[in-house]
């Protein structure tokens, strides 16, 4: 992008060459005053705090909101905030109701909706206000977008999600049934902290952290903070997606979002998999024709934010890899808010950085239509434990072959390297041989690739296992693996037994009974090079990104003890164990 500047009678103007598109569009520049400490006044009486970027001129202007309980201060005076206020926006950077100088008590997910709501009513009736709002933010920024977005009327404009949350339960606190503990233990930690508190937890030890993550019962894990928080209780009170969680997402109001979005997440994010299904349900469900349309996303080798310099975690993925927020979240406004014909009518439904490769391509939909879904399934002589064992990957159906066989011991789990994280654990793709020197950890690899194989999609794994006790996990990994021997980590799942079948309801398995698992393995973009190889890791554990099951029938949350189990993985005629890659021919 080319800028041109010259002054006319007091008022810059900018002409922008976006060479991406090949249009020219002439924008004005203003200058901006701020405003700190407004107080929006909320329907039950509660004020809540903002800081307000203004341009100097008598006309009316589109709004950009963001709503945060990490304070309204990031957004500051030599930030984002002025700079969409030179280009003609009003930008309001707000507290959520009980962080920052907001008025009302924190309650992470509980008052976001109506807040959100009462906020965009408030902005309306502001004198410079011109009726057209758009919203942005990252993480639970994202979600205090999501959760006020439906039914939000025709004067939502436009939306940037930047790794966002949007459903709690399904995207941030259970995956596949068990407890996403790193990330809510260290996030709800962190955010239940007030200035006046004693002992920052935020300066803690790796060392310190990891005890806090054994806290058993888990029901009383803020005994590791010397304090009691209510809500992070109420999350393991609730393993289930019930009414309590019902009231607290946009899950199921698809249908009422009728803003186009712009979603911007990483294949390493910890919401990688929800960036793409929330954006694929608002674009098959939104009673609006244009939303339906209007849905974008751009999913990039990244973790919980965009790398500067193209390295991510243990892996470079070049300078193509780097992209200007800034830049994509101006246009994306002038084009929504403004209805500036910049070339954002024409961007991609799905813009995707293919690892290995290292490219990114335009797609219309995902899952890719020309996906070839191919079973790669799980073989062995019995002894597929660790690098150093014989199970084998390959499209080759089995017939009949020995089981492979684990202990599982919760005192002494698999620990997280790599992958989805956000707190507690590296992030990122890691090389994982540490990892697979383990003997409870099953390792099947393919031969050696001639050719390059691209595997773009959702992944899942179809196990057929048993276990000796009345509960536990069961564990999947994706890997490619170099031609130096370093397996890296793409994406990875967890099933927890007792959610085998649905979400909403715990069920009961026989001990010592085989049962066919589906593990969620999200989703990925990568290219195995010739001279690579692809792997598949099986476990029972991955701590301390999940909690640990402890393998017994006490209710969750509330067990202090645990006991080994012996795990039986079956892959022969009658249970043909394997993963399910989404080929790109």
């Amino acid at each position: 992008m080319v800028n041109y500047r010259h002054s006319t009678a007091g008022i810059s103007v900018v002409w922008l060459l976006l060479g991406s598109w090949g249009f020219c569009v002439a924008q004005q520049t203003y200058e901006t005053e701020v405003r700190k400490e407004v107080k929006i006044p909320m329907r039950d009486g509660v004020r809540l705090s903002a800081n307000l970027f203004l341009p100097k001129s008598d006309e009316k202007f589109p709004t950009i909101l963001l709503r945060s309980p990490y304070g309204k201060d990031d957004v500051s005076e030599l930030g984002d905030g002025p700079y969409h206020a030179t280009r003609g926006y009003v930008v309001i950077s707000q507290d959520c109701r009980g962080r920052g100088t907001s008025e009302g008590v924190w309650n992470p997910f509980v008052n976001e909706a109506a807040d959100g709501q009462d906020t965009l009513q408030w902005i309306l009736a502001q004198p410079w206000c011109n009726g057209v709002i758009g919203t942005t933010g990252g993480s639970y920024l994202g979600f205090t977008q999501w959760i006020s977005a439906p039914g939000a009327g025709e004067y939502l404009k436009g939306m940037v999600t930047f790794v966002p949350l949007v459903d709690p339960y399904g995207d941030g606190v259970y995956v596949g049934g068990a407890f996403n503990l790193a990330l809510m233990m260290g996030w709800g930690s962190i955010v239940s902290q007030s200035p006046q508190d004693p002992a920052p937890i935020a300066g803690w030890s790796p060392e310190k952290w990891l005890t806090a993550y054994r806290t058993l019962p888990l029901c009383e894990w803020d005994r590791a903070l010397g304090r009691t928080v209510p809500y992070m209780r109420a999350w393991v009170a609730h393993p289930v997606y019930d009414d309590y969680w019902a009231a607290r997402s946009a899950r199921n109001h698809w249908q009422d979002i009728t803003v186009p979005i712009l979603a911007i997440g990483g294949w390493y994010d910890v919401f990688a998999k929800s960036t793409l299904d929330h954006i694929n349900a608002v674009g098959t469900s939104s009673r609006s024709p244009q939303a339906r349309t209007k849905q974008h996303v751009v999913m990039g080798p990244w973790v919980h934010g965009v790398s500067s310099n193209g390295t991510v975690g243990d892996l470079d993925f070049g300078k193509t890899a780097v992209m200007n927020l800034r830049d994509i979240h101006a246009q994306w406004f002038d084009y929504c808010l403004k209805g500036q014909h910049n070339g954002m009518d024409h961007y991609p439904a799905f813009r995707i950085f293919v690892m290995g490769s290292n490219v990114w391509r335009d797609e219309a939909t995902w899952p890719l239509e020309r996906t070839r879904y191919t079973e790669y399934y799980f073989h062995s002589n019995g002894s597929a434990n660790s690098l150093k064992g014989d199970g084998m990957l390959s499209a080759l159906a089995p017939g009949q072959e020995s089981v492979d066989r684990f202990t599982y011991d919760p005192d002494d789990p698999v620990p997280t390297l790599g992958g989805c994280n956000l707190f507690g654990c590296p992030a990122g793709p890691r090389d994982q041989s540490r990892v697979e020197e383990r003997n409870d950890v099953l390792v099947y690899s393919s031969p050696i690739l001639i050719n390059p194989l691209e595997v773009t999609g959702p992944i899942k794994v179809i196990l057929y296992a048993a276990t000796s006790g009345t509960d536990t996990d069961w564990t999947a990994k994706l890997l490619d693996v170099h031609p130096d021997g370093r397996p890296f980590n793409l994406c990875d799942g967890i099933r927890r037994i007792s959610f085998r079948e649905s979400p909403n309801q715990m069920v009961s398995l026989e001990p010592n009974t085989a049962y066919r698992y589906e593990i969620d393995l999200w989703v990925t973009s990568n290219c195995f090079l010739a001279g690579h190889r692809i792997r598949v890791e099986i476990s029972s554990s991955n701590f301390p990104r999940f909690d640990r099951n402890l393998n017994t029938s006490e209710p969750f949350g509330t067990g202090t003890k645990w006991q080994k189990t012996a795990q039986t993985i079956y892959h022969d005629k009658e249970h043909p164990s394997h993963i399910l890659l989404p080929i790109i021919p």
